[in-house]
């Protein structure tokens, strides 16, 4: 175990022993001491192949001795060209250009100011204003921060936050006829914002962290869309967690018939190999630009790097070649049926999912599904309870209001067993069982 102050690393926990991880294999992780956790999150949502990655690292190994680092404003690499290509190949043909990133919160930035350029570029530059949902959660860089409906996240630095225009994100659980869930007011809040003043409209096509697994009613995104469409507002679809094959899908917003103006990529995109992500723009974005300043006004010193790039072009092909995107999709009934017994504790109010990526909402009263206060912690706890399993889960809060609600995310790499799906609700169970009120 390692604990603050005994470390020079500057720990993500400072309050707590951390152990240190040796090693991993499947979706076992493996501590210094032998012990091994059942990774049921993929980390953050990240190891979709697993914590096997021979194939990715000979990869980078191979283009790290070949090509290190360019700078990407003076070269362009195999590895980016190709990668590109691999993802434009399963994308709408209106998805055409792909710029990399190292980051989630750092593509969310980068789409934005891609937004405002582009609107600039048509003189349009009075389109100042940024339409995002509660809850949400999009990045912990500033800009990524405003857009994030959050507000545990958001407090401690709300003077330095730009201000975002709010709608409801879709709640089928506890409001399935409300305008946030049917899509209304999305359109009603661009009009009441000045419909020549909204830039864009930032969303996850599928609630990942924030939300839990919550698909929306199939009219949602159509009737989005379409409001964007006419009022010349550019639709912002942030799949850093819910793309790549999470939801079973290549792409979340496949599954309902739309396509967003820029796309943003991250988490399974590099399998947690190396930071990568990805923002992908529709071919009249990028011409526009290109017709204007000639260049995107955006600047990452890790931008379009080689060696990431080949471990997300490893990644996408590992992800075709064993089928993994239709094995989410096939074991979602198994990840459901191994969590649907947690529904009879007395402080679950649902167990949802879609794909490999699901949740279970804790609640103070099953009847009114109120939740508990935020003082007691309960998704973190929870959590705890599960790592003293050998079980590592994602707790989130925030899901009923941007404030109050808790939940566990449970999203396992594509190649969990059945077998290991069933001893993720078993031990889920046991947490469940420890957990006591504050």
């Amino acid at each position: 175990m390692v604990r603050f102050p005994e470390t020079s690393v500057f720990l993500r926990r400072l309050d707590r022993d951390l152990p240190v991880a040796v090693a991993a294999e499947g979706s076992w992780i493996v501590g210094a001491d032998g012990r091994r956790w059942l990774d049921a999150s993929g980390g953050a949502v990240v190891a979709n192949l697993g914590h096997d990655l021979d194939d990715v690292a000979e990869a980078v190994a191979e283009q790290i001795r070949t090509l290190g680092y360019v700078n990407g404003t003076q070269f362009t690499t195999r590895a980016a060209e190709d990668l590109a290509v691999e993802l434009a190949r399963r994308l709408p043909e209106e998805l055409a250009y792909v710029y990399f990133l190292s980051s989630g919160s750092e593509a969310i930035e980068a789409a934005i100011k891609l937004a405002r350029q582009y609107h600039v570029e048509r003189r349009e530059g009075g389109r100042t204003r940024l339409i995002a949902r509660v809850p949400s959660y999009h990045g912990n860089t500033l800009a990524a921060l405003a857009l994030s409906g959050r507000e545990h996240y958001r407090a401690l630095y709300a003077p330095w936050l730009i201000e975002v225009d709010r709608v409801p994100a879709p709640d089928p659980l506890r409001r399935p006829a409300a305008p946030g869930t049917t899509g209304e007011a999305v359109e009603a809040e661009i009009l009441r914002s000045g419909a020549d003043r909204v830039a864009a409209f930032v969303a996850e096509p599928v609630g990942g962290s924030s939300a839990g697994g919550v698909v929306p009613p199939p009219e949602y995104w159509p009737r989005v869309a379409e409001a964007c469409r006419r009022h010349g507002v550019l639709w912002i679809a942030d799949e850093v967690l819910c793309g790549l094959g999470r939801t079973g899908r290549w792409f979340a917003f496949e599954r309902f018939g739309v396509v967003p103006d820029i796309l943003v990529l991250g988490k399974g995109l590099n399998a947690g190999a190396l930071p990568l992500s990805a923002v992908v723009a529709r071919r009249e974005i990028v011409e526009t630009v290109a017709a204007g300043r000639g260049a995107f006004v955006h600047a990452q010193t890790y931008s379009h790097h080689p060696a990431a790039c080949s471990a997300g072009l490893a990644t996408l092909r590992r992800l075709e070649k064993d089928r993994l995107v239709e094995r989410a999709a096939a074991l979602e009934p198994a990840l459901l049926a191994a969590l649907e017994p947690l529904a009879e504790h007395p402080a679950v109010g649902d167990v949802r999912g879609v794909g490999l990526l699901a949740a279970v909402e804790l609640v103070a009263d099953r009847r009114t599904l109120a939740p508990f206060p935020r003082s007691e912690r309960m998704a973190e706890r929870l959590a705890e309870a599960a790592f003293d399993e050998g079980l590592v889960v994602w707790p989130n809060a925030g899901n009923v209001d941007g404030v109050v609600g808790d939940l566990v995310v449970v999203a396992p790499p594509f190649t969990v067993t059945e077998a290991e799906l069933g001893e993720i609700g078993a031990r889920l169970a046991r947490a469940l069982r420890r957990l006591r009120p504050a």
